[in-house]
Parts: C-alpha cells; structure tokens; sequence
C-alpha cells in the first residue's frame, strides 16, 4: 500500500507539474515547526518536493540577517537549479525578509511565486514579547539607541526595526531593510531591484489579529507615519517611487494581498484556513 501511495503521488507530481517548495522559518523558530505546512502541501498538491530549510534555528536567528542571506542562499540555490520550470518560496515571519534578500541579491534565482507568510516587510515597531525578551530593559520609543549602533545591528531584529520617530537615524543606521528598499542609495539598487522582478507573483499574507507584527499592515508594505497612523502600502514613499519593484508588480497584475482575521502570529503556518486561503492556489 504504501509503495502504490508513493507512487501515486509521484504520478500526480509529474502530471501536474507541481513546482518544489521552499520554505523559509522566523525568528526563534526551525524546521520542526512546520509538520502542518508540510502537510497540508502535500494533501493538495500530492508529489509536492517540499524542503523546509533547517539552518539558523532558535536563537542562531538573531544572527544578523546577511548572514542568514549566505546561509539559507546556499542550501535553497541547489534546489533551484535541479528545478528548470521554477520553486515557490513560503517565507514566515522574519523569514520573509530573509528571503528578500536572497531574492535581491541572487542574479539567476527561478523563483515563480515569493510567498510572504506575517512577515514585517516594511519594518517593525511595537512592544511585543519578543522585544520584552530580548531587550528587557527597553520598550518601542528607545529601542532606537541600541538598535541604530554598529553593535545593534548584529542583531537580527534591529536590522528591520523601523522607528516612525527616528526616521534619519533609521536610513542612515539600518544595514539590512533601508537597502532592500533602496531607502538609502547603494551601487546594487538597480541590479537588486532586477533580480527582485524576477519573481512571477508576490504574495503578503497577514491579518488584525498577528499580535506580534507591529502595525499588521507591515505584512501588506503599510507602515506608520510619524504619528504612528498606519499610511497603506499604495501611499508609502517605496511605492509611488517604485523604489525596489512594489509598484510595478502591482502594475503587472503580480502581487496579490490576502487578510485573514482570527490568527496569532505563531499560529499562521499551521492554520489550514489560511493555506486554502491566501497560499494553496499559488503554488501551482
């Protein structure tokens, strides 16, 4: 039985043409976390090469996020060059931008559709456990003084802290997510930005009820202003300026936004709703 089941799902694999899956974990978490994704992939999508990446787990994920770039780019290239027609990336939480990166910096990457699983794609800003832990004696309005120094920026949080407040200092200080935006110039912007487009659909899945992403719209590209009024991603700067790619997916009709109310942060890659939802149709 279970050598016709194994073969089945090999037929289905091959007839369908089911693209491989990588999956990229968060902060604090690893690959063992994902048994639910894994899953529910292959109950849709039978055959399914999913490859949950196991680098970088548990506290290792403060590691500064260029690092993380390196690492999860030479376990996930290999993938893609025995894939001809393409994989599909499942990015969670910090993972999703750690995938950015590699999707920035990586000339030839097949990617066919980035999924962005409650991902802080323009920043983070909140008082969260996660802060409390880390830095115990700081909360959101002063983080800002360890996380803007040489020495924060080895720590992966501070490399996508986006304090509303402290705008310049956020430009000038950030060494991960002011370049990926191209919010501060670099000779790579226009060659990231490139290899960025190279993605055939986008999508940022999020929800009001994360509790951890801090605005939830941050998962959408929406961000605060400096009265920490959440301004939508259609009205940011790196949007309307195109900054690194945003407004032309969207002129392509390849980034799609899905909400889902009702889910906690930790709760968003085991939750089978949201893979009917905003993941399983893209992974075509």
């Amino acid at each position: 039985i279970l050598l016709w089941t194994l073969l089945g799902s090999c037929f289905l694999s091959t007839v369908f043409g089911y693209k491989p899956v990588v999956v990229v974990h968060g902060l604090f978490d690893s690959s063992a976390d994902f048994t639910d994704l894994n899953q529910f992939i292959n109950q849709s999508h039978p055959g399914t090469n999913v490859s949950v990446i196991d680098l970088f787990d548990r506290s290792a994920s403060l590691l500064p996020l260029w690092k993380q770039v390196e690492g999860f780019k030479e376990a996930i290239y290999p993938i893609m060059q025995n894939s001809a027609d393409g994989v599909n990336l499942i990015c969670y939480s910090q993972g999703g931008l750690i995938c950015r990166g590699i999707l920035s910096v990586l000339p030839d990457h097949n990617v066919h559709s980035f999924i962005s699983l409650s991902s802080p794609q323009a920043g983070q800003y909140g008082d969260t456990d996660y802060l409390k832990y880390l830095f115990p004696k700081f909360v959101k309005s002063n983080i800002y003084r360890v996380c803007y120094t040489s020495l924060g920026q080895r720590i992966s949080i501070c490399n996508y802290w986006n304090d509303p407040h402290h705008r310049e200092m956020y430009v000038n200080s950030s060494d991960y997510l002011a370049l990926l935006n191209n919010e501060r110039p670099h000779p790579n912007s226009t060659v990231w930005k490139e290899n960025f487009l190279r993605i055939k659909k986008l999508v940022l899945i999020g929800g009001p009820d994360d509790g951890v992403i801090m605005p939830w719209q941050s998962s959408h590209f929406g961000f605060y202003d400096d009265n920490e009024t959440v301004v939508e991603m259609k009205y940011q700067d790196a949007f309307l300026r195109d900054l690194f790619g945003l407004k032309t997916l969207y002129a392509r009709g390849d980034l799609e936004m899905c909400s889902v109310p009702g889910v906690q942060h930790v709760y968003w890659h085991s939750n089978e709703t949201v893979y009917k939802t905003c993941i399983e149709k893209w992974l075509t």
